[in-house]
């Protein structure tokens, strides 16, 4: 058998046990959750796509330049990003052929064994392009070219493969200054599907960002609110925030490196932004300043109902070469250790126990989930858990997030699952991982007597539908 005649194929079992009793019962669990809608309340996808709902230009536009996953691991083998046609900070790109920038992917294609991201590809290549033999350097043309081609069809426009996965609703991340002209677009051209918004004020709350002036100054012009002055900054957050609600916006989204927050007085809180807007903070008074305006965002969302998503725990852009050539976003940012009882103690103090205030938590230290996370959500009922994320959704993450937070989380303080992701086809292969796992973590409780199957049956369509549903307010 030649190279390019090796078989593609989805094995009808794949993550589940090999122990035939857990393989039966999470097979019948599975025929529970496989063909339900998908709710992904939480991403980064293109709105501009369902907004103009133009064809995709080809395989490497659409499976490769906007995929870290895929370019992070070309690069940790020494393959430079212009080769693979990923755009530079100032939106040039050096003149690499689409074509071959693919075969330099298909040729290394190997390098995936085993990961999420093979997994992910895999499951698109085969369901939604109906591909059969693997792909590496002898089926990367052919690949291309079927890829391609389909793409040109009505069929694979972004509506239509919005509804053949039968996505019930999207969320979208925008930054503060977004006028959200997509989102304006899609509501008024009468389509059905469901794309909201989610407000993500990084630019503008972070005083170590590159942007942070210009976008500061930006801030104040749209909203004609005084952004100088400690007052007017908060009102131009509110203002923004009714904004976003108004195209269909349910959450916030913050990311920023710790979970640190703090509950300053006013007096204390106004000299801090001074100090912030004259340029001369340290580090730790840029940190403090990020954790005020994190408990000042609670305090909205008190009023305004929008839930509150914290993704802390990230070194963002460490190369500062790649940084420099491409911008933010490209593959190198890196898991940092993350506490959370003490760093989020300010802001419970205000609103741990407020019942209007929805906050879901997110970690890159998988060894806060036992110590720190499971009990902090079995405990305040303004707190949920969000999914294993970024570097750790693969299999092996989401068993040891279900493992390490059970015992004092339970199920009912998850959120099930989203996909936080910018590869459009990717989303039901994601979301089809995600439930095989919970399928498979469930067969194993039915299977040691720890949980009846009719509940386990129960708790997996709460968590592949019913809980993001009602965590996000969808």
């Amino acid at each position: 058998m030649n190279t390019a005649s090796k078989p593609l194929h989805l094995h009808e079992d794949r993550l589940f046990s090999s122990d035939p009793t857990q393989r039966a019962i999470a097979r019948r669990l599975y025929a529970q959750v496989a063909t339900l809608p998908i709710v992904s309340p939480h991403g980064h996808t293109d709105p501009g796509w369902f907004a103009g709902n133009a064809p995709f230009a080809n395989a490497t536009e659409l499976l490769l330049v906007p995929d870290h996953y895929v370019f992070r691991m070309l690069y940790s083998q020494g393959i430079g990003l212009d080769a693979l046609g990923i755009p530079h900070a100032d939106g040039t790109r050096a003149p690499v052929d689409p074509r071959a920038a693919w075969r330099v992917f298909a040729e290394h294609f190997h390098l995936f064994r085993g990961t999420p991201s093979s997994m992910w590809l895999n499951h698109v290549f085969h369901e939604v392009f109906g591909l059969r033999t693997r792909l590496d350097a002898g089926s990367a043309d052919s690949y291309y070219d079927t890829i391609t081609a389909a793409l040109q069809t009505e069929a694979f426009r972004p509506r239509a493969l919005f509804e053949r996965f039968d996505i019930e609703v999207i969320a979208t991340t925008e930054g503060p200054l977004d006028p959200l002209v997509h989102h304006q677009t899609i509501r008024d051209s009468g389509w059905s599907g469901k794309v909201v918004t989610a407000y993500r004020p990084d630019e503008v709350v972070d005083p170590e960002h590159e942007a942070f002036g210009t976008a500061l100054q930006r801030f104040g012009e749209i909203t004609g609110e005084d952004v100088h002055s400690w007052d007017g900054y908060l009102r131009a957050h509110r203002n923004r925030r009714a904004f976003f609600a108004s195209l269909g916006a349910t959450s916030t989204d913050h990311g920023h490196e710790s979970a640190l927050t703090a509950n300053l007085s006013d007096a204390e809180a106004r000299r801090l932004f001074e100090t912030i807007l004259r340029g001369d903070f340290s580090p730790a008074q840029a940190a403090l300043f990020r954790g005020q305006v994190l408990t000042e965002m609670a305090a909205m969302s008190l009023d305004d109902g929008l839930v509150m998503q914290l993704h802390p725990g990230c070194f963002r852009n460490h190369n500062p070469l790649l940084f420099a050539r491409h911008g933010r976003n490209v593959g190198a940012d890196l898991p940092l250790t993350t506490e959370y009882v003490h760093a989020l103690k300010p802001l419970l103090d205000r609103f741990g126990n407020e019942p209007g205030f929805r906050f879901i938590l997110f970690t890159l230290d998988e060894s806060t989930y036992s110590r720190e996370l499971g009990p902090m959500a079995g405990h305040y009922p303004c707190l949920s858990l969000g999914p294993a994320w970024w570097f750790h959704d693969a299999p092996e993450g989401m068993w040891r997030f279900r493992e390490q937070t059970l015992a004092t989380a339970g199920f009912y303080n998850t959120v099930g699952f989203n996909d936080d992701t910018r590869a459009f086809l990717s989303i039901p292969a994601r979301h089809d991982v995600a439930r095989r796992i919970d399928c498979a973590v469930l067969a194993k409780l039915v299977a040691e007597h720890r949980i009846d199957e009719d509940e386990a049956a129960e708790v997996v369509v709460d968590l592949a539908y019913r809980l993001p549903k009602s965590a996000y307010k969808l």
